[in-house]
């Protein structure tokens, strides 16, 4: 059978399609708008209100501010941030990250200028977006926000302790460690039963088993747990202090600053940076989780109906936070950030767009004027319990573990002490003061030693060269004798121009002194460039698995050394080693390079994986084509991929395997025994099985090549098949019939995938999730299959950054 590549230029269908392709990076066409909010929005914005209403209390309980300013800040959040912020699916209000914070500001200045404080903080906020710096605050190392979140954790829930035992909290951490051997002297017992039931509903009601337990999670556990308690003490008559809501016609507005200018304009900064910090980690958390719901997510080309979100507008975001705090500040409210908690819950709540959002806020407003009579039911004590919760889970357990992995809990533990003794600005600042140490010793912890082997002097170089470390590299180099081979191994990615100088004028020197001089980088035989061939290296020694190396020109050894060549003509003459010997010293100094520098830094993840055996998440099946590394298109690691690699990414039915199971048996093993949650069919551009197919003869030598893409052919004939619509990529249409050709077998191996037994079974039993990818070598850029009005659609993946859920 001969390869057809059909192009369809008869059909009116195909040239309307073609018409319909929009330029690459141009947004699709939108139909007229209308104000419409779905249902989706609206069941979010139901989960969110119900716990954003019992925080907002137990937040503003925590400051010591009037309740109602916590109602206030969530309803200005909801509306104003969510209306005009840069991140759609993010929910702000108050925050617990800002409670130490605003309940200092509060004890120096009072609430109204802690409002006008807000105001001013909000300001700061506009300019600093305006400024286009929000991507900026991203550069904060996480061990400091960590620690300062952790710092502020500790804080809230050694204050709330009193409230939870009966007392009232002192204004600092310290004094409140000392009063509470006397508060546990005089436990109220009525305010340490409801706090007690309050924790209690609060950790076992997301526990609760079967599928009972499935509706009933439906509810927040913070509502549960504060209407709980609630309910229980007023059906026992329990007499505790409860929320109090004075008439919203004496609420307290903003006022005019009063205070010390150097005082006010250190609160002003803390406010900002602490907010804008946490609105825009919040901001970045909340595109990762976007990431995960493939219905949410904007391809850059526009590929359907369904995308709606796209990645959060940083700068803008830092307007919408900045306009919420001014009105917000304006109306007595807290200051207002983004919150992790509630945003997680309205994009698993299922929202889809900011309507949810300002919905939640809507909903605060209707709460705050027609639930008084309820709300004032609530114990203060439930509230603090649930506050005091709030605050222990700021000190997470994964982030210890994860500075510690990265060698910074030094500055996780300065900054979290610092927060606690002294305050938030203060602990921060301490916190950039000790990474900026650690940074500066890593950088000068340099190792310079000497030594003769075999008459050669080497001087190796371990760690960064920067002009810290010039004296001893001097002093290394000038322990090698005039007119000494000396070979100099620099075993770092980074030199500045100080270290530059002095190695090259050395060089100079001693060359011309009569000696010689190697400079070596980081993998042996790999030579740094001098500066008259620089043009020609194309080495760079901080991407290892690069292909281009610099080399010497002749791998035979210089004349007079042991194993030169004899001179032109004389018998037994040395010629440089062979293709086959090169390669193999090439895979040995791999092999040396990975023993040597990454070994050392992988071996404890090794070890673990090597205990508990591999437990990986997916099945990836891929071209066995060299310019696909899997580990590096997907960013995992060790134990994170099952991979399958064959010629040309293809799934034989079952039953035409004709004595070759390998793939089927992968496929077996991975789900039925590793149950592996998902399986990837991973195509690429330029693929060499998809050219042999489409140049495919009839007849001729059935090779073992010929034999294993006869599996492929099914891609061949779908492709040919004008009753089927082609498989797209977003934005383009395909480079060429090859390009064509591995999108379609794409498709067509995710049917042959589906038709094995185990697989089968596993989606049937809701187990199993099959996904189509394809990788464009030449963009790196990856494409995820989706399906569009019955059509296979490759969207663009975008670069979606880190999650950090600050609180």
């Amino acid at each position: 059978m001969s390869a057809c590549v059909p192009t369809r230029p008869t059909d009116p269908s195909d040239s309307n399609r073609t018409r319909r392709i929009h330029r690459p990076h141009s947004p699709p066409p939108t139909p007229p708008r209308r104000f419409r909010i779905a249902g989706a929005d609206v069941s979010a914005s139901i989960a969110v209100f119900l716990i954003a209403l019992p925080l907002s209390l137990g937040i503003a309980l925590a400051t010591g501010a009037p309740l109602q300013a916590g109602l206030v800040a969530a309803a200005v959040g909801g509306i104003v941030a969510g209306r005009l912020g840069g991140s759609p699916l993010q929910v702000s209000g108050p925050a617990a990250g800002l409670t130490v914070v605003t309940a200092d500001l509060i004890h120096r200045y009072g609430w109204r200028t802690t409002c006008a404080i807000t105001v001013l903080a909000g300001l700061a906020q506009l300019g600093l977006g305006c400024l286009r710096v929000a991507r900026t605050a991203l550069a904060v190392s996480p061990a400091i926000v960590h620690g300062m979140l952790a710092g502020i954790g500790v804080t809230i829930a050694v204050a709330q302790l009193h409230i939870v035992l009966g007392g009232t909290p002192q204004s600092s951490v310290l004094a409140n460690l000392r009063g509470l051997p006397a508060q546990l002297a005089q436990v109220q017992p009525a305010a340490v039963s409801v706090s007690a039931l309050t924790l209690a509903l609060l950790f076992l009601w997301p526990r609760i088993p079967g599928r009972a337990g499935q509706l009933l999670r439906r509810l927040p556990a913070a509502l549960v747990a504060v209407a709980g308690a609630t309910a229980a003490a007023s059906l026992t008559g329990l007499t505790l202090p409860k929320v109090d809501l004075p008439s919203w016609s004496s609420h307290a507005l903003a006022g005019l600053p009063e205070g010390p200018v150097l005082g006010l304009a250190a609160a002003v900064l803390t406010t900002t940076l602490v907010c804008s910090v946490q609105s825009l980690l919040g901001a970045v958390a909340v595109d990762k989780l976007v990431a995960g719901r493939p219905d949410l997510i904007a391809a850059s080309g526009g590929t359907g109906r369904g995308a709606r979100v796209g990645r959060s507008d940083l700068d803008r975001e830092l307007l919408g936070q900045g306009a919420a705090n001014i009105v917000s500040g304006t109306l007595g409210g807290l200051p207002v950030a983004g919150v992790a908690v509630r945003s997680s819950a309205n994009v698993q709540s299922g929202a889809v767009s900011r309507n949810s959002t300002m919905l939640h806020g809507v909903l605060v407003v209707i709460a705050a004027l027609l639930m008084v009579p309820v709300l004032e039911f609530i114990p203060l004590a439930s509230l603090a319990a649930l506050v005091m919760a709030v605050g222990i889970q700021m000190v997470s357990l994964h982030h210890i573990r994860t500075v510690t992995r990265h060698r910074e809990v030094l500055v996780y533990a300065v900054t979290t002490l610092g927060v606690i003794l002294f305050g938030v600005l203060e602990g921060v600042i301490l916190g950039i003061a000790v990474a900026v140490g650690v940074a500066l010793h890593r950088l000068t912890r340099t190792r310079i030693t000497h030594d003769e082997r075999e008459g050669v002097h080497h001087v190796h170089v371990r760690g960064q060269l920067t002009f810290l470390a010039v004296p001893r590299l001097s002093r290394a180099l000038h322990l090698v004798p005039q007119g000494a081979d000396a070979v100099v191994e620099l075993d770092g990615s980074f030199m500045d121009h100080a270290a530059y100088e002095a190695l090259q004028d050395w060089q100079r020197t001693h060359t011309a002194q009569g000696g010689s001089v190697e400079l070596t980088g980081r993998r042996p035989g790999t030579r740094i460039a001098e500066p008259s061939d620089a043009a020609d290296c194309r080495c760079r020694p901080w991407t290892a698995w690069r292909n281009h190396q610099c080399e010497r020109p002749n791998f035979a050894p210089p004349a007079g050394e042991p194993g030169a060549p004899n001179e032109p003509g004389e018998p037994g003459a040395a010629h440089a080693p062979s293709a086959s010997s090169r390669e193999s010293s090439e895979l040995a100094r791999g092999i040396s390079a990975f023993q040597r520098n990454t070994a050392p830094l992988v071996r404890g993840e090794l070890a673990r994986l090597a205990r508990e055996g591999q437990q990986p998440a997916q099945l990836f099946l891929t071209c066995a084509d060299s310019r696909l590394v899997t580990s590096m298109i997907t960013s995992s690691g060790p134990g994170d991929l099952f991979v399958v690699r064959n010629v040309g990414n293809l799934v034989p039915l079952p039953g035409e395997e004709s004595g070759d199971d390998s793939v089927a048996a992968a496929i077996e093993y991975a789900v039925d025994v590793l149950k592996v949650r998902s399986i990837t069919v991973c195509g690429h551009s330029g693929c060499g099985a998809m050219q042999a197919l489409l140049n495919s003869e009839p007849g001729g030598t059935r090779t073992p090549l010929k034999r294993w893409l006869r599996h492929g052919l099914p891609s061949l004939e779908r492709m040919a098949d004008d009753g089927r619509p082609w498989a797209k990529l977003a934005g383009r249409a395909p480079a060429d019939a090859v390009e064509q050709l591995s999108l379609t077998n794409v498709v067509q191996q995710l049917e042959h995938l589906s038709a094995h037994d185990s697989v089968a079974r596993a989606l049937g039993d809701g187990e199993l999730e099959l996904h189509g990818m394809y990788f464009h070598v030449g963009e790196a850029q990856s494409y995820l299959l989706t399906e569009a009005s019955g059509t296979a659609v490759f969207g663009h993946v975008s670069d979606a950054e880190g999650l950090h859920s600050p609180a």
